[in-house]
């Protein structure tokens, strides 16, 4: 792996397990047992370095949160795809999530690309809705298609800053995630057709078991 790519790589492991507001370059190029000066040599400062995870976190969730493929994937296989997407996301990026209105807030380039691939990606998740609706999958008045897009995207990007809120020393965990997933699933119920729920309901089965296995109350 070359140094430019391990270093995004080892930043991300450390804005994910302390924040990214507690990491400097320093604190960077000595985990990797570099020298400043070296780490230097590939980005000038650390939002530098953000801006290239944050590249990754844009393609990553245009791949995951891709349209439905109906000639390849049922309705339901890709709401499975979606929410282990979504899962992933969380995850992978989860300092991002957790501060992400001082991140956009530090660099106004970087908010303008988040702004847009937001954009299109609430479009892709409204479009896909209208497909379930079309398919049977869902009840929903189109009116509402894109407030319910809105609202899911909602969910899914501040779930862990009110998660880290809810807690005075832990930090967020998988499980954390799988509730967040929960809770999407929890606010689509609501909207399954009758013929579809047997099958919704053992996708949410999954997610519960997934989240369980963590330990701690069920959920």
């Amino acid at each position: 792996m070359k140094t430019k790519d391990r270093i995004i790589l080892a930043s991300r492991e450390l804005f994910n397990e302390h924040g990214e507001r507690a990491i400097t370059t320093n604190h960077i190029a000595a985990h990797m047992g570099i020298s400043p000066g070296n780490l230097y040599y590939h980005f000038r400062n650390k939002e530098e370095i953000i801006r290239c995870i944050y590249k990754e976190y844009e393609n990553y969730i245009v791949e995951a949160f891709r349209p439905l493929d109906v000639e390849n994937e049922s309705d339901l296989e890709f709401l499975v795809r979606y929410l282990d997407g979504m899962f992933q996301a969380m995850w992978r990026f989860r300092f991002f999530y957790a501060n992400l209105t001082d991140i956009l807030a530090r660099d106004k380039e970087l908010h303008q690309r988040y702004l847009e691939v937001h954009r299109s990606m609430t479009k892709v998740a409204a479009d896909n809705l209208r497909l379930l609706r079309d398919n049977g999958t869902v009840v929903v008045e189109d009116k509402y298609i894109d407030d319910l897009a809105q609202t899911l995207k909602q969910i899914v990007t501040c779930w862990i800053s009110y998660r880290n809120a809810q807690m005075l020393e832990s930090s967020i965990t998988q499980r954390e995630i799988y509730k967040g997933v929960i809770r999407v699933l929890i606010t689509f119920r609501g909207i399954v057709s009758e013929a579809a729920m047997p099958e919704f309901d053992r996708i949410e089965r999954k997610y519960r078991e997934l989240y369980d296995s963590l330990g701690g109350e069920p959920t």
